[in-house]
């Protein structure tokens, strides 16, 4: 594996450092989603909860030692309990974008690491094929051990780049679709919260 890779060329450590780049990110988001999806239903409940029993304060202290992305967005409605809905939703909507934003952190580099490696394992192809026709500009058209160095650059760079940026194109959607429904369930748990405590029209 060592050996081929050091036939690779130069351009082999870009896409190394990319596939380690992307999968550092994936792990992280991974991690960041699953520990979302498994606080905040147990969070929406308890907050649920404690409005019922008329206790909003001990709702937002509890929001505020969980410190989530549900967390953090539930302290709107009940710090601002008693406004109209139409108010609160305004004001969830704008920290609900905030979140998300954070949610979706370095999901952009993903795709752009999707879009590169290719790139990069192309760029390898014409090096190496530059390579080859140089050797045979000098030499003629001689051996295939001639050429073969040239040639197999060429190739195991673009095989290099399109076997990182598949599986990254798949880590990104699969990503981007637990974000999708991060955010969904999150909206229905604030939108309830705030018909709890906003103001009866």
């Amino acid at each position: 594996m060592l050996e081929i890779f050091q036939k690779g060329g130069v351009l082999m450590y870009p896409i190394l450092g990319c596939s380690v780049i992307s999968l550092a990110i994936f792990f992280d988001r991974f991690w960041t989603y699953h520990a979302l999806k498994r606080l905040s239903q147990p969070l929406y409940a308890q907050v649920e909860n404690l409005i019922l029993r008329n206790e909003a304060t001990a709702a937002i202290q509890l929001c505020e030692r969980q410190n989530s992305a549900l967390g953090r967005i539930l302290q709107v409605p009940l710090r601002n309990r008693g406004a109209s809905r139409s108010y609160l939703k305004t004001l969830v909507e704008e920290v609900g974008r905030r979140e998300t934003a954070a949610l979706e952190r370095y999901l952009g580099l993903l795709g752009t690491i999707a879009t590169i490696t290719p790139l990069l394992g192309l760029l390898g192809t014409v090096l190496g094929m530059i390579r080859a026709f140089t050797v045979i500009a000098s030499q003629g058209v001689g051996t295939p051990a001639t050429l073969g160095g040239g040639i197999s650059e060429a190739l195991i760079t673009t095989a290099a780049g399109m076997a990182v940026a598949v599986p990254t194109i798949l880590l990104h959607k699969y990503l981007s679709s637990r974000v999708d429904r991060a955010v969904l369930d999150m909206e229905e748990y604030t939108m309830h919260i705030v018909d709890l405590v906003g103001e009866k029209s």
